[in-house]
């Protein structure tokens, strides 16, 4: 039996971590025409045969977030009106992630809302990456393929820190407990947390630690980042209580002015993190590790019809 040909398109989210991709799977990224007209409308056009082909589109929902993610459902659309034979959204960042529950009295769980368009649009099945609550996955009902961003994380971590008893990971706030444990269990070091107060929607205080930082190399572990205001009072609080150094890794980097205003004057002596959204370190500390061969082959299993399972494995371990 014939096996269905593949075909991998893009978005203009992050089109370099598309163009790696296609490297890493083999096949030339899918020809199509994505444009904006002079009131923002986006028009979108596939300029080759998909009749009947496995389709992965590729986007990360990352600011403008709307407009990406707008772009991501007239693509789907665009395809299935092609006659694809399967549509898979590949989201290396997926938006509106943190809106997961309803909290207030009359807010909306925006990320069921974002999982209903995707199906909706087209999307037969979903291949994301750490996202920011699990049961978002549950928001679906069609296949949901969740890879983590650890292995690649830690396999940087691993060789950065050769000393592991001089090394402590540590959760900037309670709510990453979990994340962090998964860590601090794979580099068989000790585990920590901050306490932490929001004050805005900027602005964070944290004001106690669990857990012994003297003359240690701290690792704070998160998902995402935009102000920073999490990570550099974290990194100020266990800087203040004798850590010898501290370093950031979170899987979704998306600094704006304000995140790296306060980088610069941080006390962070490095932030480690992935190409899943465009990120310009303009000059500072800032390791960004591509995580193309983890999405490629993801997409090799997906349209091989393989487990994926062995893509949670960290080398070494």
């Amino acid at each position: 039996m014939k096996r269905t040909e593949l075909k991998i398109f893009t978005g203009r989210s992050n089109i370099p971590l598309a163009k790696e991709i296609c490297a890493v799977v083999g096949v030339p990224l899918g020809e199509a025409t994505v444009e904006s007209f002079p009131d923002e409308e986006t028009f979108v056009r596939i300029n080759e045969n998909i009749r009947g082909c496995d389709v992965f589109i590729i986007q990360s929902t990352c600011k403008p977030a709307n407009h990406h993610i707008m772009e991501m459902l007239i693509m789907m659309d665009a395809a299935r009106r092609a006659s694809a034979r399967r549509i898979t959204a590949v989201l290396p960042f997926y938006g509106y992630a943190r809106q997961d529950r309803k909290d207030q009295p009359r807010v909306p769980i925006t990320s069921k809302l974002v999982a209903n368009l995707l199906v909706s649009a087209g999307a037969n099945r979903v291949l994301t990456m750490d996202l920011h609550a699990q049961q978002i996955q549950g928001f679906f009902d069609i296949p949901v393929d969740h890879l983590y961003a650890s292995p690649v994380l830690l396999d940087h971590l691993t060789k950065q820190f050769t000393d592991r008893q001089k090394m402590v990971v540590f959760s900037p706030d309670v709510g990453g407990m979990k994340m962090a444990a998964a860590y601090a269990e794979m580099l068989e070091c000790p585990l920590g947390f901050v306490a932490k107060r929001r004050t805005s929607a900027t602005t964070v205080e944290a004001f106690n630690l669990v857990g012994d930082v003297d003359g240690m190399d701290v690792v704070l572990v998160d998902d995402i980042t935009e102000t920073a205001g999490t990570l550099t009072a974290a990194a100020r609080l266990v800087k203040q209580h004798g850590a010898r150094s501290v370093h950031a890794t979170v899987s979704h980097c998306m600094l704006g002015e304000v995140g790296f205003q306060r980088l610069k004057s941080s006390a962070l002596d490095g932030l480690i993190t992935t190409n899943s959204v465009p990120l310009d370190p303009k000059g500072l500390p800032i390791t960004v590790l591509s995580v193309a061969g983890l999405l490629g082959e993801a997409i090799l299993r997906i349209h091989g019809n393989e487990s994926v399972t062995g893509l949670f494995k960290v080398k070494g371990y």
